[in-house]
Formats: C-alpha cells, structure tokens, sequence
C-alpha cells in the first residue's frame, strides 16, 4: 500500500466538483509511517478569487464531535469521570422530559445518541441561546423512543456532554478542547465560532445550491455564515492541515511523538460499535454502527472509523482505517454533497489496491434522475394546495405564541397575508387550507421553508395555539398563546378580587405577593391562573371542563356595586355590557368594567364537596373564618354540570345559585376570570 494518491485524483475531483457546483475544496490523507499528503482545490471565496490553500479554515460541523468524546476520554484516563455514571453525578440540574430517563442517562449515552431523544434541532439553530439555556430545554422537548431503545442522532447530547467537561475541568469547553488537544497536535488553524472563521486571514466562505427560479434548474448562490450555537457538537474551525495531524492522533493508538495523549483502551472505546445506525444502499459499504463520537462500518471488508458534518453552506468527512493505518479528510464549502464520499471511497479503493469503483458515475446517475423529476414534484405539491378561505378573520390569528423550549413566535398581519417571525428569522405564511398555513422558501438562509403551521381554537372558538412539525419524530410543537390585553393590567387584576360561591363550595379569588392572581375553593388545593389573552386566564392545569357559576352579589346600584378603590374609575357608575372571561375552561361573566359580578369555573373530575357551613347545626361563616376548614366526613355529591355560557345568560337555568356578601374580614382580592 502506497500513502500517495492516485494519479487520476485530480480530474476525479474537478468533475465532481464541477457536477456538483462546489466552490472548494481541501483535502488531507495520513498513512502511518508515510507522511502526510494535503491538497486543495477550487475557492475558498468565489467573489474574492481567493483559492482554497491546505491552511483554509472550514467549519467542521458534526466531526467536531469526535473532538468532544476524545476530551471526554482524557477525563476518564484522569480518573475525573466515569462515562458510565448517570449525567446528574456531574450535571445535577440536568433533566428530562421522563423522570425515568433523567436519572438513568449516562455520558456513554448522550455520546452515542440513545437517549430517547430524537433531534429538536431548532431548540438550538437560531444560535440565539446560550448551552445552559439549550440544557434547561430539555425538560421540555418529548422523547420518541425510550432510553438506549435506539439510535437517534441528538446535537443537543453532545451539548450536554461538553458542558461535562467544563463542569470537571473548570473551563469553557473551548478552552478545555484547545488545551487538552489542539496545542498539543500542533493544531494551528483552528477556531470555535462564525466571528473566528471570518476574522481568520485565510479561511471559507459558505455556498448552497437551489432551484427558487426554474424547478430542477440549480443554481449556486453565496450563503450567510449562519453561527452553530451547539459548538460541541459542530462548531470547530479547522483546516486540511490539521486535520491530518488529528488523525494521525488515531493511527499512532493515541501517541503525540511517542508519548501517550489519551490511552489506546479509551481511544479504541470511541469507536468501539455501541448501537445500531443504519444501513448504506450500496453493497460495498456494511451496516452501520455508533461509538462515542464516531461511526464505523466495512467498506469493501475494510473497518472504516468515521464522522460526516453538514450546515448551511459546508460538508465534512472524516475517515479511517485503523487496521491500515490510514484516514483521509475531506473539507467542502457546499451544503454537503456525496463529493465527499466519491473522493474518500476513491483514495481507499487506491490505498487498499483494489479496482476502483465508479461512485462519481453512481452518484451522478442519481442526481440526474432527480433534477428530472424535480419540476414534477414541485408542480404536484403546487397543484395539492386547496383554495379554501381560512376560517377567520387574519386579525384574529395574530399574536405572540411560546413554547418552553422551542420559544417564541409572533404571527403578524401585512396587507392581506400573515407573517411568521420566529427567533430572529421571519417569512411569509402561505394558505394551505382553512387554518392551515406553510412557511414561504428561503433556502439561502436558516429558515423551516415548507414548514406547515395549524392554529387550533379553544372551545369558545378563540384561537389559542399554534402547532408545528419542527421535530418530526413526535408530536407537534405546540406554541401557546401568550397573554395580552386587560388580562396584564393591575387594575383589572384588582377588580377580580372577592369572594364566591358555587353550590357548596366558597370561591376566594385573592392577589398573592407578586400582584398575581390566586384561587382557593374550599377543602381544594389553591390554584395560581395567569393572564392569557384580553380578559381572559388560564390555570397551570389548563383542563377543558364542564363549568358551573360561581356568583357574587353585587354591593349596591350603580357605583355601590364596585369595591372602594375602583369606584373612581371612569364609566363605573354605569352599568355595563355582559362579556364572558374565561381561563382555559374557566369563565366569569362580568360587567364591562370592574368589578368581577359572576364566575364560571370547571366542574372538577373529583366530587365537590359541600362547605361545613351547609351542615346542620354549622357555625362556620366563610366570610369571617378559614376559608378552607377542615372538613367533618359527608358522602361527596357530583357536581353541577350545566353550560356555564347559558348559565351567565339566565340565572334561573342555575338551581344551585347561592350569593354571599363581601365582608371587610376577607382583603378585597378576588380574581375575576373573564
């Protein structure tokens, strides 16, 4: 076997640069005992006319994850972790969606990706928050297998993995990677974000390829240098020549100039076959295995250790064949492309003296096949779109809308269309079906192009949350709608507070320290509603519920009936129109200004049970006594289960109606929900 490379190289990697429309691209192969052999090709920045040299920088993406697990490893070696342990021995605020999973999980799983966690990528895409902010997510985002049931392929586990090293090493994964690492290979051209790439004197520019103006028809076009915000799962800057020192690192079983970097025993332990990964198309190639930051499969009866890396604009590939002493690495500046698997494949089939394999003609074969099919797939999903109307007003769909993990988007009316903003990016939302919408294409940035979005209503008919596939392998997300309108005011808080009675049970709606609503049913646990839109509320159970009202009398006519200090606002001597507030499930008919006259709440799934006060022979006065006593055993009666919109219309539909008066025992603080 001979480490130099093929003399066809070459003109095998201009053409299939050329097909592929790759600005540029470097390349570096080690053979043990033979040197290293680096080379580049094409530009680095096609508008400049700079060419790509062997000390290019290119974001590495997702090889950056061998680098993670070998830091990892050399803490072992340390004896500072043991890879076996649960997460939360180094990470005690580390939690999951499942209880379960939470305090089972390892290191030795979040490397090789069998959390149960699918990708949640745009937890962490927008580059917009911080790790401790993607790690405090993760209570948050659905699992869709259980633990070490399968390979699911996790950025966000190899954030998890690196902030382990900072917790032990007491440094920033950067600085711990550089230190324990890169200085010692020698490793020179290398950075760790989007602002070191561009402050690099030498170092790449990104490029994509799409077909917006002509179906099938792929033009390539400049991308922006989107920043990776999981940086220990992709974000290290490195070049060719570097490279090759870092893999030598591989094939000399962890020795830097003779002495021990990492031990043989934890290097081998890194691509040691973990769980199952797949399987290629290709019959030359074998199944597919995960370790701990790298992948392994047989290529021609050849065990190959290796990692792949794609963003928006760059593809990677990293491989080795230990047994051969022998890896190559190839850095593209394209949004990935098979180039870097027909220039690997082509130096091994020369390394290992076997016939060459036409994967450039294979490959070729099939993107061909696909832009030719192209206009028809596009010119079908056009046709599927229907013309209906959406069912409401575009008004009524706008609004800000959050999830815990996934965070916040804001749906915003332009002329006759919708716009979704999300996290800094925003485009078009295109109709679909009633409420049905897909996000506009924008495949020259990082955007969720075709991304369908559905609104859903709560039982009123108001539009309440917003759902998206951005995880496919689960459930969609579902974004809540945020509060808005009265419901954040002070004053209509205020206005809510008092006391009220359904059936049996007494009803203290009060203000807790922080000017925030509480309720308190008799002999219940107290609930905390939050403002959710214009008047209306939700509680942190959110159940949609039969409801029964809750009333309270009014103090007198006119301004009598508002409690002292609202008396003075304007308009409240007047009447007032009858509007429902509701808080999920929960609606209290109210006056159009304060205060609060009526509340519906939902009938619980559990039995009500009376206030002693109803016994025969009770003292209790809920007015001036604890509102919640202790109370003597009865049998528990089921509640009331009549509509409360109807009940709020006409009282007499309510046979159960009980009024109570205010007393001054009880602080004038009561929630009305409306």
């Amino acid at each position: 076997m001979t480490g130099a490379p093929p003399e066809s190289l070459d003109t095998l990697v201009h053409e299939a640069m050329e097909e592929w429309q790759v600005p540029g691209l470097a390349l570096a192969i080690t053979c043990d005992g033979e040197g290293d052999w680096v080379k580049a090709y094409g530009l680095r920045d096609v508008e400049a006319g700079l060419p790509v040299t062997g000390d290019t920088q290119f974001i590495l993406c997702s090889v950056t994850k061998s680098f993670t697990a070998l830091g990892l490893a050399m803490l072992v070696d340390d004896g500072r972790l043991d890879w076996a342990k649960p997460v939360r021995d180094y990470l005690p605020e580390f939690r999951l969606h499942d209880a379960v999973a939470t305090e089972r999980v390892t290191t030795i799983d979040l490397l090789c990706h069998q959390t149960g966690l699918p990708r949640h990528d745009w937890v962490w895409m927008p580059a917009d928050v911080s790790r401790a902010e993607m790690l405090a997510a993760l209570r948050y985002l659905e699992p869709s297998k259980d633990i070490r049931a399968a390979y699911q392929y996790c950025n966000l586990g190899h954030v998890v993995a690196g902030m382990i090293a900072e917790r032990i090493s007491g440094q920033t994964w950067e600085d711990f990677t550089r230190e324990r690492m890169m200085k010692p290979l020698g490793m020179v051209h290398t950075g760790f974000s989007d602002a070191d790439l561009e402050r690099a004197p030498d170092s790449a520019r990104p490029y994509i390829l799409h077909d917006q103006e002509k179906a099938g028809e792929f033009a390539r076009r400049r991308a922006r240098l989107w920043p990776i915000a999981d940086t220990p799962a992709g974000g290290i800057n490195v070049a060719a020549s570097d490279m090759a020192r870092y893999m030598r690192l591989y094939l000399a079983d962890g020795k830097v100039d003779g002495a021990p970097l990492v031990s043989s025993a934890r290097l081998r332990a890194l691509h040691e076959p973990r769980v199952y990964a797949g399987k290629s198309q290709f019959p030359e190639i074998g199944e597919s295995h995960y370790g701990l930051g790298l992948a392994t499969h047989h290529y021609r009866g050849e065990r190959v250790v290796s990692h792949s890396g794609g963003w928006i604009g760059w593809g990677t590939l990293m491989s080795l064949v230990p047994e051969r002493r022998c890896g190559v690495t190839v850095l593209t500046n394209r949004t990935g492309s098979p180039v870097t698997d027909i220039v690997t494949n082509a130096i091994f089939d020369h390394l290992t003296g076997r016939d060459a394999i036409p994967w450039f003609d294979r490959f070729r074969e099939e993107r061909r096949a696909y832009m030719a099919q192209r206009p028809a797939d596009v010119a079908a999903k056009r046709a599927a779109r229907r013309t209906d109307a959406p069912s409401r007003p575009l008004s009524e769909y706008v609004g800000d809308y959050a999830h815990p993990a996934y965070g916040r988007a804001t749906i915003e009316a332009a002329s006759e269309a919708l716009v979704f903003r999300y996290r800094a990016m925003s485009g078009a939302l295109i109709h679909r079906h009633y409420d049905a919408f897909e996000l506009d294409e924008q495949p020259e940035t990082l955007w969720p192009g075709g991304l369908g979005v559905t609104f859903l209503y709560d039982r009123e008919g108001r539009i309440d949350r917003l759902l998206a596939p951005l995880e496919p392998s689960v459930a969609d997300i579902v974004f809540r709608r945020d509060a808005s309108g009265e419901a954040l005011d002070a004053i209509f808080r205020q206005a809510c507070v008092g006391v009220y009675r359904g059936g049996a049970i007494v009803h203290v709606v009060a203000i807790d320290a922080d000017g925030e609503l509480t309720f308190s049913p008799t002999g219940q646990p107290n609930l905390s509603p939050r403002p959710l839109s214009r008047t209306r509320l939700r509680d942190s159970r959110a159940r949609e519920l039969p409801r029964r009202v809750c009333p309270r009398r009014k103090r007198g006519r006119n301004e009598d009936h508002f409690p002292p200090a609202q008396r003075n606002l304007p308009g409240a001597a007047g009447g007032g129109v009858r509007v429902r507030s509701e808080i999920q499930g929960w609606a209290f008919p109210r006056t159009k200004l304060p205060p609060i006259a009526t509340m519906i709440i939902p009938c619980d799934t559990h039995p009500v049970v009376p206030s002693s006060n109803q016994m025969p022979g009770s003292t209790h006065n809920p007015l001036t006594q604890d509102p919640n006593p202790k109370l003597p055993s009865r049998p528990r009666q089921p509640p009331a289960r009549l509509e409360g919109s109807l009940l709020a219309r006409d009282r007499r539909l309510h046979p159960l109606r009980r009024v109570i008066r205010e007393s001054g025992d009880i602080a004038p603080r009561a929630y009305g929900y409306s």
